[in-house]
């Protein structure tokens, strides 16, 4: 009895008709208000597209690009000891993941609007550095260090 999952099929944006900001703005959404989402990603695309001098579109992509681990641990328990076991991260999950790391570096700042975090956090991530950069380069590193565990994955 393997019934697959039928994940919803999301619509492109209106502005830029893509896929990933549409998942993006849906991130950013708190408690189902999807047209404050909507202002917080458009007004910081404004911003990013001031400040880069390029294309916002390919700023975020190139930026979730940067961001997206290759490899994540999970913890696996063998016998009675519990192995930091590091896994191949597959495609959706590598963006999502991009996504969450952008949009939680960007609340953890405080004193300016959401959309001037996200904007800033977005540039950050697409001349790789900033916050969401420095987790990945955790995540690996970490990865790295538990390598001689990779033999217990499934």
């Amino acid at each position: 009895m393997s019934s697959k999952f039928k994940q919803k099929e999301i619509m492109p944006d209106s502005i830029y008709d893509s896929i990933m900001v549409s998942k993006f703005i849906n991130q950013v959404m708190k408690k189902g208000k999807k047209t404050i989402a909507h202002k917080i990603v458009y007004k910081a695309f404004e911003i990013v597209k001031k400040e880069t001098k390029e294309k916002p579109l390919e700023v975020f992509e190139k930026a979730l690009e940067n961001a997206a681990p290759l490899v994540e641990v999970k913890s696996r328990r063998i016998g009675g000891a519990t192995y930091q076991v590091p896994k191949e991260v597959k495609g959706k999950r590598r963006l999502s993941l991009a996504m969450r790391w952008i949009i939680d570096a960007a609340k953890a700042k405080k004193g300016k609007p959401m959309e001037q975090k996200l904007a800033k956090e977005i540039v950050q991530a697409f001349k790789n550095e900033g916050e969401a950069i420095r987790k990945k380069v955790n995540l690996h590193k970490m990865a790295e260090a538990n390598r001689a565990f990779a033999h217990f994955s499934r």
